[in-house]
């Protein structure tokens, strides 16, 4: 028997390239000699290059586990490589023989140009990146439950598709006497473990990020044509279309791209997606695109204050250096409404969840969870935890399912044996010690009241939108959403020129993906529009940066018009 046989190839995540695609690939890289033992890929470390196997074997490995064996025409790597994150696993020769060895750098170019290859490899790519997931491969987080940061290192992880294990210390006791005999103090938890030698103690989330080698932020100083406050679908778009339009464009972040939507597990009604595709790679993909043009990103990166600055705008940056723009594009969203219940926050992160991601779903698999909420993420998320739990009870305010859920959810919960769907209901009590034990719910018609015996309650109510950051720069409805098109500006202009809101920050938006996608590329034209408009009244005004990535036509599909 073959000591190292080659993995098959299931699920599209480990596929062959055929002669004609080897051909294309080889102009742009070297082909070498490889030696059993060659380390082509390490955990932890940055990815300088792609490699393709052709002759012999490269073996994936996880800590002292083969996990994948790649022959002749097949290649190692995952997302991170597009990306410019380190590597979550390692890469080694296990069967001598050659490779072809291409620049990441260069490969970025490949899969951005040749759309047959590039489709190819990206597809393979995302689709080990939700293996890594699944897996709990990548960093260690390590900590206790009830600590707030271990809540918010877990969250971080999950917003940004990290691969990662939580360990919980309560429940390991090992490790708990591990963590001490290493001289962790309490106070120096938690930790996050990458590549198994590099331990993080207690760190911000700018702390991961630059270990796991998320984007840097900008070069201080810099003027940019087009700042994007908010990384969610209206926000992409909007970096997107700007980069690829020739604007010098930045978009930052607080926590991780996708937004709202990046929580969601899968959106089955947007255009061109007939399976669906998760918030998390609708976001991962547009990353690479605004990549592709040039876009500068910055996760993460708080927006904290806008002010004008020499006649254009600045943004404050929490402790970091403020980022100088002609035109902002805020596209911040909005967040889920919390619970009017007692002791919520002693719950949150602890049994109370604001996401339904495979993360969350580990946590709870095989119990019985509770979402609250009567719209499509509440939907969504009561179909997905559904594939993961022993039941779910979805808690409804109204009389209706159809009131404000789409038709195509409210068929397919009807479907689902293991939701069952409570209407007028409203949770008034939450039960537990260490952590949520149940919910107390009451029929709002009848007044009864019942206990829910659950361990994970999912909340998605309402809309709260993130704008306290804007003081009273900006006009704002009663609600505090960023009232825009006065008779005076463009459609999607705040109360200052040459300032855009897009997607659910903005007063009376559509709250839907592909209304937000629509949005952030809107008012990339009207960007072109309030410059033009600027050049009239002041002739002297410069000219928008064309980068050089978008100097040449653009061959890419799907531009606004």
């Amino acid at each position: 028997m073959d000591a190292f046989a080659e993995t098959p190839d299931h699920h599209g995540a480990f596929p062959r390239l055929e002669e004609a695609q080897l051909g294309r690939l080889a102009p742009h890289g070297t082909r070498r000699s490889s030696r059993a033992g060659d380390v082509l890929i390490r955990e932890g470390e940055d990815v300088p290059d792609f490699f393709v196997v052709l002759a012999g074997k490269v073996a994936v490995i996880k800590g002292e586990r083969v996990t994948q064996v790649h022959g002749h025409g097949r290649f190692p790597g995952e997302l991170g490589m597009l990306t410019g994150r380190k590597a979550f696993v390692t890469s080694v020769v296990c069967e001598a023989g050659e490779v072809l060895e291409v620049p990441v750098d260069t490969l970025r170019h490949v899969v951005a140009h040749d759309v047959e290859l590039g489709d190819l490899i990206l597809r393979a790519f995302m689709i080990r990146r939700s293996l890594l997931i699944s897996s709990g491969s990548g960093l260690r987080v390590v900590g206790s439950r009830y600590s707030p940061d271990a809540r918010r290192l877990r969250e971080f992880a999950a917003r940004n598709r990290l691969p990662h294990r939580w360990v919980d210390l309560e429940e390991d006791r090992e490790v708990e006497v591990l963590v001490r005999n290493l001289g962790i103090t309490p106070r120096e938890t938690p930790i996050a473990i990458l590549g198994g030698t590099q331990v993080l103690r207690n760190p911000t989330d700018a702390e991961l990020a630059r270990a796991v080698g998320l984007p840097v932020p900008w070069v201080p100083g810099d003027l940019f044509d087009l700042v994007v406050v908010g990384a969610g679908p209206a926000g992409l778009a909007a970096a997107v279309y700007g980069a690829s339009e020739g604007l010098r464009t930045v978009l930052l972040d607080a926590v991780a791209t996708g937004g709202q939507a990046g929580t969601s597990s899968c959106v089955e009604n947007y255009l061109g997606f007939p399976s669906g595709i998760s918030g998390g790679e609708l976001a991962e993909r547009a990353v690479i695109q605004a990549r592709k043009f040039g876009a500068c990103l910055a996760v993460p990166a708080k927006a904290t204050s806008l002010e004008p600055w020499s006649g254009f705008y600045s943004v404050g940056i929490g402790d970091e250096p403020p980022i100088q723009g002609r035109t902002i594009v805020i596209a911040t969203g909005a967040r889920y409404r919390k619970l009017d219940v007692p002791r919520l926050e002693a719950f949150e992160g602890n049994g109370v969840h604001y996401a339904a991601t495979l993360a969350e779903a580990d946590l709870c698999a095989g119990e019985q969870v509770v979402v609250v909420g009567g719209g499509n993420s509440a939907g969504q998320a009561a179909v997905f935890l559904s594939e993961h739990t022993a039941s779910v009870r979805l808690l409804v305010r109204g009389d209706d399912l159809e009131e404000n859920m789409s038709r195509y959810l409210v068929d397919r919960i009807g479907r689902v044996p293991r939701i069952e769907v409570a209407l007028h209901t409203e949770v008034r009590e939450l039960a537990g010690r260490d952590g949520l034990e149940a919910v107390v719910t009451v029929d709002t018609r009848t007044g009864r009241r019942r206990r829910v015996e659950t361990r994970a309650m999912f909340v998605f109510i309402g809309a709260e939108p993130c704008t306290t950051w804007l003081a009273s720069v900006l006009a704002v409805d009663d609600k505090g959403f960023i009232v825009t098109g006065a008779d005076d500006g463009l459609p999607l202009e705040t109360s200052l020129p040459g300032v855009f809101a897009v997607g659910d920050v903005r007063s009376q938006s559509v709250k839907r993906v592909a209304s937000a996608v629509g949005e952030g590329a809107m008012a990339v034209r009207l960007v072109h529009e309030h410059f033009a408009r600027e050049t009239s009244q002041s002739p002297r005004s410069p000219e928008p940066t064309k980068t050089r990535e978008t100097a040449r036509p653009a061959r890419t599909s799907g531009a606004a018009r």
